[in-house]
């Protein structure tokens, strides 16, 4: 933001500021997160202590650097606050969780996590950190809900490297999946208005992260890959023959006359012409964004088993028919293939915010090795970006569509 638009919002953004004094036991700490806020909010082109100091007047980045590894406050609490915050100026009943990573490229060796991975930010293995984010997207915006840093094995175990980064002992491997759904469980304990949930196939490939959603009440729309089994009608299933020798298995089989399972490609090929509709929805950076669309009811595969009837959804290029992706959704059976594929596209919420934050807030800008460092960096840039994502609706209502222009 500009200092004019800064100044214009300065209200607005002293009672956003003011929802989290009590998690500064000092007027210092107090002061300083309204600081670094301001900091993270301005133009200057990277926010990194230094930077952020000379932009609200400091002369060395001393309190700066301090906010993030010496001031007593919990950013999970702070976590807590800015979810209460999205409810109130964007939630809506009909929300849509949205899981996804991104990374974060760095230098050495001792930045907590970081090891050659894979970086979806370039696209390739890179010397990077991989944060797990939850955003929230309903008809009134998106913003972050909730983050966690991916802790690769080999870190888990190396001791030393622990103790540099101030990892604390209770955080042991998870996969992003299992991160993910923290998230998850987390925001719905928080009373989260949220009933879908939508993330690539990294999330929607795992058998677990479907059947967690689920049990939680939730609806999934998840890509999975083009070679996911699924059965187009529900193979019987039996008890094994019992050979008269031990305990017999209470494990269901398949029928020996039971159908294969097919793969969801392979499924959606056989569909005739007629299925697919052309559906716009969502805007794109160039305007509306139309694909085609067409979904049937099949049985899902849990453990080469038959698991709940669902719905595969395939969304085709119209410039590209060969390029199709492919989703499952345990949403009921009376759900319009229309809102299916809104929640399918509204997965791109989240690279919205990956790049708003990134450009706007200073996701990415950070400079620090410490695991609780790391958190307080993001968790503030997620609270300068829910702001402004708050100031937009606000803009919008109030002044007939004139808002900052780093949200345009």
């Amino acid at each position: 933001m500009t200092p004019e638009e800064l100044n214009e919002w300065a209200d607005d953004f002293v009672e956003f500021h003011g929802r989290f004094h009590h998690l500064f036991g000092r007027s210092e700490g107090r002061a300083q997160v309204g600081k670094y806020l301001r900091g993270l909010l301005t133009t200057i082109e990277r926010k990194n202590s230094w930077q952020l100091a000379e932009a609200v007047g400091d002369k060395i980045p001393d309190a700066t650097q301090r906010l993030l590894y010496q001031t007593e406050w919990d950013a999970d609490a702070a976590r807590d606050l800015l979810q209460g915050y999205v409810v109130e100026h964007i939630g809506d009943d009909e929300g849509i969780g949205v899981v996804d990573e991104t990374g974060f490229i760095k230098k050495g060796r001792h930045s907590a996590g970081v090891k050659r991975q894979y970086s979806g930010t370039a696209g390739k293995v890179e010397n990077c950190q991989v944060g797990v984010f939850l955003t929230y997207a309903s008809r009134h915006g998106h913003a972050f809900l909730d983050r966690r840093l991916y802790l690769p094995e080999e870190w888990c175990t190396d001791q030393e490297r622990r103790e540099r980064a101030k990892i604390p002992d209770t955080v042991q491997f998870q996969t992003k999946p299992e991160l993910a759904l923290n998230m998850l469980m987390h925001a719905w304990e928080q009373g989260m208005p949220m009933q879908w949930v939508t993330g690539d196939e990294l999330y929607g490939d795992s058998t677990a992260f479907r059947e967690t959603v689920a049990a939680n009440g939730r609806w999934y729309v998840v890509a999975v890959r083009s070679n996911m089994a699924v059965w187009v009608t529900r193979p019987a299933v039996v008890l094994p023959g019992y050979a008269g020798q031990g305990r017999p298995s209470t494990r269901l089989q398949l029928a020996p006359d039971a159908p294969r399972a097919t793969i969801v490609n392979a499924v959606v090929a056989a569909w005739p012409e007629s299925r697919w509709q052309r559906l716009t929805v969502h805007e794109g950076a160039k305007g509306p964004v139309a694909y085609d669309w067409a979904c049937q009811r099949i049985v899902e595969s849990c453990e080469q088993l038959p698991g709940r009837d669902a719905w595969l959804v395939a969304r085709r290029s119209v410039s590209n028919p060969n390029e199709i992706a492919y989703y499952l959704s345990n949403a009921p059976a009376d759900i319009p293939l229309s809102t299916l594929a809104r929640v399918a596209s509204t997965r791109y919420t989240v690279e919205q915010c990956f790049e708003e934050a990134k450009g706007d807030t200073g996701l990415d800008h950070y400079e620090v090795r410490h695991w609780h460092s790391w958190y307080r960096h993001i968790t503030l840039s997620m609270m300068a970006h829910a702001w402004l994502a708050a100031i937009r609706r606000k803009a919008v209502a109030e002044k007939g569509g004139a808002y900052p222009s780093s949200l345009h």
